[in-house]
């Protein structure tokens, strides 16, 4: 049988898509209150094109049917927040918690539709603007040593004399040394391999803020995986504070400063250890379904089927 004859016949008249209530609002939202929990994540995702959608997801399914609770073609407050008020009321005020990122209009969305959830900043999304704030100081020092590399190359062409590149130890040049650090500055130091250890060592000692900051990226790590209580992790903060003030970094104290602005949320992963990792499976299944289709022709009737196996 021809496969687009199969697929037109499957889509018709074998499926229930012709039924399904949702058909005509689906591609700009879809709604399922019965898989309303008290434990809910909140993310977004791209369907097609670039198309960001908000899906909302119960953290009890675990990522199986009855996860999806809701998908808003829109990353804006008040349009997702005009679709998750149909939920009803005493459903909403039932959500204990919401895992979600930093962004504001993910904040004021679950602050007017989930009112007495406690809103729990993903540690993930916090510890990666200390890494990326690490990664900064490397790639300031890469095009530091490439513009030195290029002056010495130009010197030895204007002299005629034959450029010979610095090498350190371990066989590589300053430029390859940084270029080749960055893996093992995401990673911690007993995780490291011994190829690894020789070049943290000799990047480090060449550049002793790149270690200030990898060691401040650390300590915020272990705040995370310590800490067993909000008013030890409160504590271990203020301390951390002081280490970046006394750093002089000026990314890090960028990432401070962000991360006092959501401190409350941030503080709440210690209620219940709660991450936003459900919600970035779920995503990374909707992506998976979509490489399966081969891509998205007919989003409603793409929803319709996500919808059969999530929701």
């Amino acid at each position: 049988m021809d496969g687009k004859q199969l697929q037109q016949q499957y889509k018709h008249h074998i499926s229930d898509y012709k039924d399904w209530q949702q058909q005509t609002h689906a591609s700009e939202w879809m709604l399922f209150e019965k898989n309303i929990g008290t434990h809910l994540s909140i993310d977004e995702t791209a369907l097609s094109n670039d198309e960001l959608y908000t899906v909302v997801t119960n953290k009890a399914a675990k990522g199986q049917k009855g996860a999806l609770v809701a998908m808003i073609k829109s990353t804006q407050a008040d349009k997702v927040i005009e679709v998750l008020l149909k939920i009803n009321e005493k459903s909403r005020k039932q959500v204990q918690e919401v895992t979600l990122d930093m962004a504001a209009s993910m904040n004021l969305i679950v602050r007017r539709c989930f009112p007495h959830a406690d809103r729990v900043i993903d540690r993930f999304h916090v510890q990666q603007l200390a890494t990326e704030a690490v990664q900064e100081l490397r790639i300031k020092y890469r095009w530091q040593e490439l513009d030195l590399e290029n002056e010495q190359m130009a010197i030895a062409k204007k002299l005629q004399q034959p450029y010979t590149p610095q090498l350190l130890t371990n066989g590589d040049s300053p430029k390859q040394l940084l270029a080749r650090s960055r893996y093992l500055l995401f990673k911690h130091r007993d995780t490291w391999t011994s190829s690894q250890k020789q070049r943290a060592q000799l990047i480090f000692e060449r550049y002793p803020l790149l270690k200030r900051a990898y060691d401040l990226s650390q300590k915020l790590g272990s705040i995370y995986r310590y800490c067993t209580s909000k008013e030890q992790a409160f504590k271990k903060l203020a301390l951390w504070y002081n280490d970046v003030e006394a750093s002089a970094i000026e990314s890090f104290r960028t990432v401070s400063r962000t991360i006092e602005t959501h401190y409350l949320g941030i503080l709440n992963f210690f209620n219940n250890r709660s991450t936003n990792a459900s919600a970035e499976s779920f995503n990374a299944k909707i992506k998976a379904f979509r490489a399966s289709a081969r891509g998205v022709r007919d989003i409603n009737f793409f929803l319709f089927r996500l919808a059969g196996i999530y929701a």
